[in-house]
């Protein structure tokens, strides 16, 4: 028998979380889909527009309650109560971007140039922005639409077509 092959042609990525970790998410797997010639779109909602909107996009924070995968130095579990204490979400989100600079990761506005330059596109929930009171001027130059759930789904179809959600 004859395995049929269907490479992958399209990704569309979907950002609901304004998280540094969920935010970074959603571009890395982006860009890596744009670098590899797929045609990729994004779709920004809820508090994932934070990565979207000017005044947002580069003071996002690392989540440090209710999240068990978060570390010490060391390896130690982060006791989830340390996040309630005044500075340590910033601290540890600070922490987050120096290490991510470290690494020659770009900031969240030079990641999604990059993934515009590559082909990408970016587009913003309608629902989301009505929600929280945003109008297209207040996004990201690069946001290519404002639209539904249902036209973003729509721009999606095909079998050859991956749809995440972060």
């Amino acid at each position: 028998m004859v395995k049929e092959e269907f490479p992958l042609k399209k990704v569309c990525i979907i950002c609901a979380k304004g998280t540094i970790e969920d935010v970074y998410a959603t571009l890395v797997m982006s860009n890596g889909a744009v670098m590899e010639g797929i045609e990729t779109k994004i779709f920004f909602t809820f508090f994932g527009l934070d990565a979207i909107t000017k005044k947002q996009m580069k003071s996002l924070h690392t989540g440090t309650v209710g999240n068990p995968a978060m570390r010490m130095p060391g390896g130690l579990p982060f006791p989830t109560l340390l996040g309630i204490l005044p500075g340590v979400e910033a601290g540890v989100s600070s922490m987050m971007k120096s290490q991510m600079e470290a690494l020659d990761i770009p900031p969240v506005q030079e990641f999604l140039e990059m993934i515009e330059a590559g082909g990408g596109e970016v587009f913003a929930c309608k629902l989301a922005m009505d929600m929280f009171k945003l109008k297209k001027e207040d996004l990201w130059d690069g946001v290519k639409a404002v639209l539904t759930v249902g036209e973003f789904y729509e721009m999606c179809g095909g079998l050859q077509t991956q749809i995440i959600f972060t």
